[in-house]
């Protein structure tokens, strides 16, 4: 989330310290760094015309320029914040990220360019991306208006035709990623219409399933990354839920699919994350074996980052 308090930091300037340079050094490791952003990029726009939505939230232009800095490689944007100011706004984020060599997916001037999933390379293997969100309906991209890639699963965790030909096989990719942006809000566990639609997913042809919108880790089990958590903002502190803590996920793939899950425990301060230390480490440690175990995995520590097993 690169909006409101964040975004004072960005226009300062692009050596903002958003990240700690730790943080940066481990994901700049990856071959390749995929995040969900919750907000959309631009300088203009009007907020989208709904009295019931509390925030609205709009990262500045130089956003595009910073996510490269860090090293991210793709952004998807199927998510609840992406149309906040409007389609203008949108199409805004897609050009600022395309000019900064972020790829972008999830969203797009008609529903087939929101659809249409990105394909990324890296040591050889072709990872194809798909991305959709089940909130808001309002959202959707639309004959005429620009929007996201809408999947109405929370209804009933079936997948619409169009999420199941983007996820199917094919020849332009070895692998394919499902980021989804499914479930309410501050929850500690997958809801039941994401459990239902998990199954859906690697069914219809995922190898991994990387969701996200709770705000809070899950655990992970197999393929299926319930709920990355967030990584970067300035929200309000739940202290049972504790969503000042983060994890920053590592998954190892080949052509036969996930292959190792881990994470690096993170602690999110205002508008800075950097690598959890001592007793919020241990949190995180405790945290996740909790949310794991509830899906039937575990976890183990393997010096300062955390690895999923089983499930």
């Amino acid at each position: 989330m690169l909006g409101r308090g964040v975004a004072e930091r960005l226009a300062a300037g692009r050596a903002a310290p958003l990240l700690d340079p730790a943080v940066v050094e481990a994901a700049t490791r990856a071959d390749l760094f995929v995040v969900n952003l919750e907000c959309c990029i631009s300088a203009r726009g009007e907020r989208f015309p709904d009295p019931d939505k509390p925030f609205f939230i709009r990262a500045p232009p130089p956003a595009a320029d910073w996510l490269a800095a860090v090293g991210v490689d793709c952004a998807t944007l199927a998510n609840n914040h992406a149309l906040d100011y409007g389609p203008v706004a949108l199409l805004d984020t897609l050009e600022h990220l395309a000019l900064a060599g972020v790829a972008a997916v999830g969203g797009g001037a008609s529903p087939e360019a929101a659809r249409a999933p990105v394909v990324l390379e890296s040591g050889g293997i072709r990872l194809r991306v798909v991305a959709a969100t089940d909130h808001p309906a309002a959202y959707a991209a639309a004959r005429g208006s620009p929007g996201v890639a809408f999947a109405p699963l929370r209804r009933s965790g079936r997948l619409p035709d169009w999420l199941r030909d983007a996820l199917a096989p094919g020849p332009d990719a070895d692998l394919v990623l499902a980021a989804v942006h499914w479930g309410p809000n501050m929850v500690g566990a997958p809801v039941a219409a994401v459990r239902a639609a998990a199954p859906a997913l690697l069914a219809a042809g995922a190898d991994l399933v990387a969701g996200h919108s709770a705000h809070v880790f899950h655990g992970a089990a197999g393929a299926v990354l319930y709920d990355l958590g967030d990584f970067l903002d300035d929200y309000r502190v739940d202290r049972d839920l504790r969503n000042d803590l983060g994890l920053l996920w590592f998954v190892t793939l080949d052509a036969g699919g996930p292959r190792h899950v881990e994470a690096l425990p993170l602690a999110l301060d205002y508008c800075h994350t950097r690598p959890a230390m001592g007793g919020e480490r241990d949190l995180v440690e405790r945290l996740l074996a909790e949310r794991c175990a509830a899906v039937g995995s575990r976890v183990e520590r393997h010096g300062d980052r955390l690895a999923v097993v089983g499930g």
